[in-house]
């Protein structure tokens, strides 16, 4: 039997000055100006947190700014339904992060009057705040003296300490999470916590980083060895898939016929078109249809974990097609409904679906 792999322990943490040089850094050369900054408002840093999970701010500043316009608090949030939610986050991906914001908004109001907890613990029993979700909120909002670790964190504490843990390992991630928690400041922990994001996202880059702007690189155990592009580590790799279907672009009288998705899964709760998992199916089904059908560009939507590709076929239903007949050919979907091109489009769609109702799929 193996020996147990130890759990990799951090490099000298204990450099006093790391924090100080750090805070200093984001005051003078740290991003100021993000929508969601200079603000103790939970509910809006909650929102950018949430919007920025796998995504990069250049995108999220849009959508947070329309969301914002159109449910400026969480009172607003929690009233509105999830398709409307959904309608707002189309295109954003990770549709999940949708649900649960709707989720988590409500559970602010029914069960904490509309105030988010104060403290990181609390926080992190509402839907969708993770551990590092509720540290960020905690530590801006708050005050609270707590470490986040984020994906960006983890690639500069993991370059700093020379963390050698495996972090798809839970006990290495552990690990971090106390080596992050020693290196907390006693005092300035909003501009530390923001210094760790900032130095991230601008400096310390998954390639090519840029190690002579670093405000601790004296501190930083990977550039002193030139092997920063050694952490972190994380062995486990994501297993792609792929899968192909045929999508029905069904129309009748100015209207598209759209299905509600399931629950869990891909684009889970948003409404798309329908699927064949096959050319051959498609034409089964098809062949005893009024009207025809004109085969579109096919194209590959690529998600984090699935390469899909869809053949999109606009099918015109004759206006005089009788009601009867349109019954039952759309009795194979019974989560659909028609929807006139504006209401389409305000619903909450898959970006690929948005794009080919505007013209452009892919």
């Amino acid at each position: 039997m193996a020996a147990a792999k130890p759990i990799a322990k951090p490099v000298d943490s204990s450099r006093a000055d790391f924090s100080a040089q750090l805070i200093a850094w984001q005051r003078s050369h740290g991003r100021h100006t993000l929508p969601w900054q200079n603000t103790r408002d939970p509910y809006r840093v909650w929102l950018s947190e949430i919007m920025l999970q796998q995504t990069q701010v250049a995108t999220v500043l849009g959508y947070y700014e329309r969301f914002l316009a159109r449910f400026p608090d969480v009172r607003a949030l929690a009233a509105a339904t999830l398709d409307d939610v959904f309608a707002l986050w189309s295109g954003l991906g990770y549709y999940s992060r949708a649900r649960n914001l709707h989720a988590c908004a409500r559970r602010v109001v029914a069960d904490h009057g509309g105030a988010f907890p104060s403290t990181s613990e609390a926080l992190m029993t509402l839907p969708g705040i993770g551990r590092s979700t509720s540290a960020a909120i905690a530590a801006f909002c708050f005050g609270e003296r707590v470490a986040i670790l984020d994906g960006n964190v983890k690639r500069v504490l993991t370059r700093v300490l020379a963390f050698e843990g495996d972090l798809a390992e839970g006990a290495q991630e552990r690990a971090l999470w106390a080596a992050a928690t020693e290196l907390l400041p006693h005092k300035g922990i909003e501009p530390y916590t923001q210094g760790l994001m900032d130095l991230g996202a601008t400096v310390c880059l998954a390639r090519s980083p840029s190690c002579l702007l670093c405000p601790v690189q004296s501190h930083c155990a990977a550039a002193s060895a030139g092997s920063q592009e050694r952490y972190p580590i994380k062995t486990r790799k994501l297993k792609r898939s792929a899968r192909e279907h045929v999508w029905l672009w069904l129309i009748w009288q100015g209207r598209v016929w759209l299905i509600q998705r399931p629950d869990k899964g891909v684009w889970a709760g948003l409404w798309s078109l329908p699927e064949f998992a096959s050319t051959l199916a498609f034409d089964e089904a098809s062949s005893v249809w009024p009207g025809s059908g004109d085969a579109l560009p096919s194209f590959t939507h690529v998600l984090t974990h699935l390469d899909w590709t869809l053949h999109p076929v606009r099918w015109n239903l004759p206006a005089r097609t009788t009601q009867a007949q349109i019954d039952r050919l759309v009795a194979a979907w019974p989560t659909g409904r028609w929807f006139d091109q504006n209401e389409a489009l305000a619903a909450g769609l898959p970006a690929p679906l948005r794009k080919l109702l505007l013209g452009s799929p892919g």
